[in-house]
């Protein structure tokens, strides 16, 4: 992890440099420095690349990351030491991940059309490829409330001849894994997911109405209480510990809990989801189409917050 930290202050010193001339490179990251998110010697840098298109990335209590490769088949596991191991192969087109306190890797299988969770031994538990007999289009995305609930965004991307639900919705998967519920019915395509670590409120990405919202989370999953957060739809999304909401898009967009947005974190390759991962949770992890990318934070991710 140290080389990671010198690199990014060797890049935050970088400059173009002229024969008795040093010209400074202008500083997309300032307003997020400016709003106390990012540190001054923040930079983007890549971890790694040679993947087909990463997504999903979620972080061990360690701040080691899991993330799959969609069309690859593909689990890696990211370490702190900077080394990326294969993790599981023949995923079935894994999207979304979700780690648990109790190392239970939940899985969004796209291709397969189901959530399973992957149990620590290697045993997977199918939890939901069906609603109401028909077959779900394509889980993309999930989130675990803090007492083992599921959500799940199923929307579908590329070919839709095979599509059996009446449209692209949300789904709870109560802690005693007794029902497939549909919770949200009126998105275009909704996609990125996340809830807050009390388990009150979830945001979810409509991708394809250009918008995210807020709801209030109900004692039996269902969700009340459907608030416009920005007019801004995602792909992948985290929460910081200050309760700041981080979008994926053109490039990774942060707003205050309130819609605020504080600034923008371009990244070289057009990022697809984002977690907080290091020593702490102050390490933003950034998946983007055949690379995996990261920057110093001095906020916290969601998880790490006490």
């Amino acid at each position: 992890m140290k080389g990671i930290w010198l690199r990014m202050l060797r890049l935050a010193l970088a400059a173009v440099v002229l024969p008795g001339i040093i010209l400074a490179q202008p500083d997309p990251l300032v307003a997020l420095k400016k709003a106390g998110i990012l540190p001054e010697f923040a930079k983007v840098i890549q971890l790694a690349t040679g993947f087909r298109f990463t997504e999903g990335p979620t972080a061990d209590p360690a701040g080691n990351v899991y993330f799959s490769d969609i069309p690859a088949n593909r689990i890696y596991f990211w370490s702190l030491d900077g080394t990326v191991i294969l993790h599981r192969r023949d995923t079935g087109g894994a999207n979304g991940l979700f780690l648990d306190p109790n190392g239970n890797l939940f899985v969004c299988e796209g291709g397969n059309r189901r959530v399973v969770q992957i149990e620590p031994n290697g045993t997977v538990r199918v939890l939901a490829d069906r609603y109401q007999g028909k077959r779900l289009n394509s889980p993309n995305d999930l989130w675990v409330t803090p007492d083992g609930g599921i959500y799940f965004t199923d929307p579908r991307y590329g070919s839709r001849e095979d599509l059996e639900q009446d449209g692209e919705h949300v789904y709870f998967i109560p802690p005693d894994r007794s029902a497939v519920i549909r919770v949200i019915d009126d998105m275009v395509r909704p996609n990125g997911i996340v809830g807050t670590p009390d388990g009150k409120t979830l945001f979810v990405a409509d991708h394809g109405g250009g918008a995210t919202y807020a709801y209030d989370i109900g004692p039996n999953g269902l969700l009340t209480n459907k608030r416009l957060f920005v007019r801004q739809g995602s792909d992948g999304m985290t929460l910081d510990s200050e309760g700041n909401v981080y979008l994926t898009g053109e490039a990774v967009t942060v707003y205050d809990p309130s819609g605020k947005k504080l600034g923008e974190i371009p990244v070289p390759e057009r990022p697809t989801n984002v977690t907080f991962a290091g020593r702490g949770g102050r390490l933003l992890f950034i998946t983007a189409r055949t690379s995996i990318y990261a920057v110093a934070t001095l906020v916290r991710g969601w998880q790490w917050k006490r």
